[in-house]
């Protein structure tokens, strides 16, 4: 799942053609119902795309093993709505899918990630502020580091969108407090907005995203 699923035993996507031989600790789920738009490349080898992947993995863990994968979809930014539902839609009765569409109604369906960040940069384009870099990695000194959705660098400022109602739970808000003071530390700012915002207020995100720029800007620079 390319990450997907953290911390968990490797397992064998669902193959519905040839019979092959996998190592001690692989676990092979095997299918007769495996449509081409449910397969994928990855490095030349043909596999199950994420979408179809979740739909599996909703049949042999527990929910709340599948939101744990589905966020961490999301945080390697491969999470698609749009590919998971057209999933469920070719396999309505599938075991899994009940489960797996029960976690998705905590989803926004009407912003997805791709959306809200156009509709960002357009609200930023139109009312002449810099523009930022996007999915821009920041190193910290541990070794490790985060992936900013916008950031304009020389003004250290993150924004961040969360794009779903993911992000209002526990476990989603603890770590993204956790990214912020450890951003904090290393210089950065972060301002958080929800897609919805981008829709319903954007005068006001922009109003404050001015006022943001001017106040953390060292010497009045804003530029990205």
């Amino acid at each position: 799942m390319g990450g997907a699923r953290r911390g968990a035993r490797t397992r064998g996507r669902c193959r519905a053609y040839a019979r092959w031989t996998f190592a001690p600790g692989i676990a092979v789920h095997r299918t007769d119902a495996l449509d081409p738009g449910d397969v994928t490349l990855r490095s030349a080898i043909p596999c199950t795309s994420l979408a179809r992947t979740l739909l599996d993995l909703a049949a042999v863990v527990d929910r709340r093993a599948l939101e744990r994968a589905l966020g961490r979809a999301e945080e390697l930014r491969s999470f698609d709505l749009r590919a998971i539902r057209a999933v469920l839609d070719r396999h309505p009765g599938r075991r899994g899918a009940g489960v797996l569409n029960s976690v998705l109604a905590t989803y926004s369906t009407s912003v997805t990630r791709s959306d809200a960040e156009e509709r960002f940069l357009a609200l930023v384009k139109t009312n002449g502020l810099p523009r930022p870099s996007v999915n821009t990695w920041i190193p910290l000194e541990e070794g490790n580091g985060y992936s900013a959705d916008f950031l304009w660098r020389e003004a250290h400022l993150i924004v961040e969108i969360d794009g779903r109602a993911y992000h209002a739970k526990r476990e989603a808000f603890t770590d993204d407090r956790q990214r912020d003071r450890r951003l904090a530390l290393a210089g950065f700012e972060t301002r958080r907005y929800a897609a919805s915002e981008l829709i319903d207020e954007p005068a006001r995100v922009i109003t404050e995203l001015r006022a943001f720029l001017r106040l953390i800007s060292p010497a009045g620079t804003t530029t990205g």
